[in-house]
């Protein structure tokens, strides 16, 4: 009989009807995944059933990120602050991928808990499915954000952050590709965080999105020029009407009291090319409306 034959034969189930993986990647993937994570169910760390099933509680739904992110906002350095809300976003961005792309586009189940001791399971088992760990991604998007703002926190938090992905293999609720893949969605996050934060750093910076400055037109000796001279504002004393007349004698120059300021400076902007002002602080920002009033 043939190779072919017999593979036809025998089927995925082998001779004994035990399912094999086809002879694919993804089949080997499959096979080394088991075999580490019954490794990790084998091996016993002092102390990790303690505190591995409790980091992984603490860390649901973004928690433990979460109050990371509250404490230095509250308490930290303004860099402190910044790279929080760095974290915090590039958490939100992994989470949102994860739980409307990732956990639908691969329908792998929970791995059997065969082998993991009782006291290392979780009380309450997720119900979603496997790949990839949103836990691992959470995990390290956050502490990726972190690191990339302030690297100080970021050497901080990462092995917090490795610790609660690794309690997800530990707890027997993940395969370690579901971690590995998490883990680096979880990155590829942060890292698109950084790329809009400094796109919108730079389109903020750049020319363009202000109105264009207008300049002025020439006003050969004042041409055109209508100065109103606020005669009881201090500031305009070194700039006396005599003053202006004498540098710019084609100017027009209208002197008046405070009382008199808005009705002086709306007349003003009607009919001059440029207006113009001497005065306080009160003085130019009457002006400025009156301008803006008079088109």
């Amino acid at each position: 009989m043939s190779e072919q034959r017999k593979l036809r034969k025998h089927g995925k189930h082998g001779k004994h009807g035990t399912y094999r993986h086809p002879l694919t990647w993804w089949g080997a993937v499959g096979r080394g995944d088991r075999q580490l994570f019954d490794a990790v169910a084998r091996r016993h760390w002092p102390g990790a059933d303690r505190v591995l099933p409790r980091l992984g509680r603490a860390a649901n739904h973004g928690v433990l990120w979460g109050a990371v992110a509250v404490g230095l906002g509250a308490f930290g350095s303004a860099p402190a602050r910044r790279a929080a809300l760095r974290g915090a976003a590039s958490l939100a961005l992994a989470s949102a991928t994860i739980n409307t792309v990732g956990k639908w586009s691969v329908r792998r189940p929970r791995p059997l808990l065969e082998g993991v001791p009782t006291v290392r399971r979780l009380t309450v088992q997720p119900t979603t499915t496997s790949f990839p760990s949103g836990h691992s991604a959470s995990a390290f998007a956050f502490a990726t954000g972190l690191a990339l703002e302030h690297p100080g926190l970021g050497v901080a938090v990462l092995p917090v952050a490795a610790a609660v992905a690794f309690s997800r293999v530990y707890t027997g609720v993940h395969y370690p590709s579901d971690v590995l893949a998490g883990a680096g969605l979880g990155v590829a996050a942060a890292l698109v965080v950084r790329r809009l934060a400094r796109d919108a750093e730079q389109a903020r910076g750049a020319s363009g999105g202000e109105r264009a400055a207008v300049g002025a037109p020439a006003l050969p000796d004042g041409a055109g020029l209508v100065v109103v001279v606020n005669t009881e504002a201090g500031a305009s004393a070194g700039a006396s009407p005599d003053v202006v007349r004498a540098v710019l004698p084609r100017a027009e120059v209208v002197e008046c009291t405070g009382e008199e300021l808005t009705e002086a400076l709306a007349s003003a902007a009607g009919r001059a090319t440029v207006l113009g002002v001497c005065g306080g602080d009160g003085t130019v920002n009457a002006a400025a409306g009156a301008a803006l009033r008079a088109g």
